[in-house]
């Protein structure tokens, strides 16, 4: 796939680093690397990152296509480690903007000096256990080869793209982007025929703009997507105030909701309700739009009667929206309503009353080829002066698939995830010790809002690692069959909800080959809380701690996860009765 540059200058110059010695490696410098950095400090541990781009950011840093916008509230999407954070920082969109987020890291890295540990312009080839130092052996392209007791993957659950590869790609004369790894100058699309492939998140949200600058846009679309108005404006200084003088509240509140933010949410069923009930309770959330939408009534996730009632007002949205009956109907999903990832969007289906935009069902008549001037899908070209494959990214597994990771006995981690990933609470992998994995397949992750699903896996590895060096211990790796069974149980609570119906990346379905594996946790975020506190409360259980001593285990304090990470009184914990009884919405 040929694209503009990234970057207009080569890797920064610096002597590799070859045998140095850190209490711990990081792989990744976006929320979770900086914020395990930060953490491991506050350990007084010797802590090497390694970050492939040339700042911090992660996602937010790859991520650059036009109208790339998070889907959570920018005033929840923060950190809430830090109460002085908090306050100094302000948002000024409802929705923030990937040049603010990225802002945002960066101001973060600035705030807390943490770039000073960080190696830039550095990718991880290889991380192997070796087994008579009980230490991981890192390698980088830049030829850096170092040690450490611990190795934590920070490495994201969407950061490695999906990129197609069609027949032909080569012979196309113009440049073919990827949303994710879009070129930092940008890229102007005046008076260019554009094609655009896929209809995910991210070409829901970059398509109006780039309707705005080109000549042509043909979307070519295999499966449509559900999207919800964002209505993103600028934020109220007095609600931004309010919000501020409250902000430890909101937090409590938000860890008690099953996706880590907090939004009201209807406890009673749309099977109930009639249909002028629920026509009148759907409008309302239409009205305020994004992913709260979906919490409209408790039982749409769990009933298909129910769902169908929220997919079909979705339908009739678009149908009024789209000016042609033919195009409309072919935006219209027939799927269950929440099934793929929510989108939520800014003029996406009004684009299509442009005169200049059409699109092209490729559902029953795959894309064949690219050919000099275009592509070529039902036996008709259709030419183009660029290309942009929004197609995704390889979740969860894919950014631990490009490293080269050993443990024990030489197995490989793709060789043990080769049916599927397996891990113990989406924090650790049997046969590979003192190697932790930050929103790991297993965890809630991309189910909840992921800076609080980071934060919550960084205090636990981090309190965990205080505790291993506190009493002198060598390793600690989950027990087999506690890994089982937690692999079985995030497989059994899957299939509660309607989300397991439907292909999707998040059971792989976007990768050819993949096993089929329902990989996040949905059981909702205080219910994973609560059984890591559990787990670490009980002496690690479901793990082998090696080398301890037991005569300072007893008195070696829990650093500061069960404080933080606990439910107040007052606020109701969504139990997992509730979950098993669908008594609770799951967006």
């Amino acid at each position: 796939m040929s694209a503009k540059p990234i970057t207009e200058s080569g890797p920064s110059a610096r002597e590799p680093e070859v045998d140095a010695r850190f209490d711990a490696v990081v792989v990744g410098a976006g929320f979770a690397g900086m914020y395990m950095l930060h953490c491991l400090r506050g350990l007084g541990l010797s802590t090497r990152v390694y970050e492939t781009g040339d700042d911090v950011g992660g996602t937010w840093y790859w991520n650059r296509y036009p109208g790339a916008r998070c889907d959570v509230e920018s005033m929840q999407y923060s950190y809430s480690f830090s109460e002085a954070l908090d306050q100094e920082w302000s948002w000024k969109e409802k929705y923030a903007p990937q040049p603010e987020i990225l802002d945002y890291a960066r101001h973060v890295a600035e705030r807390f000096d943490l770039r000073r540990d960080i190696r830039f312009e550095t990718r991880v080839t290889a991380a192997v256990f070796d087994e008579a130092s009980a230490r991981w052996i890192v390698e980088t392209d830049r030829g850096d080869r170092v040690s450490a007791q611990f190795c934590i993957m920070g490495v994201g659950c969407l950061s490695a793209p999906n990129r197609p590869r069609f027949e032909g790609m080569e012979d196309f004369r113009g440049p073919i982007y990827h949303t994710g790894e879009w070129p930092h100058e940008g890229v102007d699309f005046s008076g260019l025929r554009v094609g655009v492939i896929g209809t995910g998140s991210s070409a829901i949200q970059s398509i109006p703009i780039i309707a705005r600058q080109a000549a042509e846009l043909t979307v070519f679309q295999r499966t449509p997507n559900y999207s919800v108005p964002a209505w993103n404006a600028e934020l109220d200084p007095q609600y931004v105030r309010e919000i501020k003088a409250h902000y430890p509240e909101l937090r409590a509140k938000a860890r008690a909701r099953p996706t880590g933010f907090y939004f009201p949410f209807n406890t009673e069923s749309a099977l109930d309700a009639t249909p002028a009930e629920r026509e009148r309770q759907y409008e309302e959330a239409w009205a305020r739009g994004g992913l709260p939408f979906l919490g409209s009534y408790v039982d749409l996730l769990f009933e298909k009667d129910a769902n169908d009632t929220i997919a079909e007002f979705a339908r009739n949205k678009i149908r009024a929206i789209v000016e042609d009956p033919e195009t409309a109907e072919l935006l219209c999903p027939d799927n269950v309503f929440g099934c793929k990832r929510l989108c939520v969007d800014t003029g996406y289906f009004e684009t299509y009353n442009l005169p200049h935009v059409k699109l092209v069902d490729v559902s029953t008549k795959p894309v064949e080829r690219f050919t000099e001037k275009g592509i070529v899908t039902g036996g008709r070209e259709y030419e183009v002066d660029a290309i942009v494959c929004a197609t995704g990214f390889a979740a969860m597994t894919g950014s631990f698939d490009r490293i080269d990771i050993v443990g024990r006995g030489g197995l490989t981690l793709k060789e043990k995830w080769h049916a599927g990933p397996r891990a113990y609470l989406g924090l650790a992998s049997a046969g590979f010790p003192n190697m932790f994995m930050i929103t790991g397949p297993g965890s809630p992750s991309v189910l909840a809002s992921m800076i609080q699903a980071i934060e919550q896996h960084v205090d636990w590895i981090a309190d965990c690692i205080g505790h291993l060096r506190a009493c002198g211990a060598r390793t600690i790796e989950p027990v087999v069959s506690d890994e089982d069974r937690w692999v079985e149980h995030v497989t059994d609570v899957s299939k509660v909800s309607l989300r397991s119906t439907c292909s999707s990346w998040y059971v792989g379905a976007n990768i050819p080959g993949r096993p089929r594996v329902f990989m996040p946790y949905i059981g909702g975020f205080p219910v994973y809380v609560q059984k890591c506190n559990e787990v670490m409360l009980a002496g690690y259980r479901g793990f082998v701690i090696d080398g301890a001593d037991r005569t300072r285990t007893a008195n070696t304090p829990r650093i500061a996860f069960t404080e933080r990470w606990h439910v107040p009184l007052d606020v109701e914990i969504i139990s997992p009765a509730m979950i098993a009884e669908k008594r609770v919405p799951v967006v």
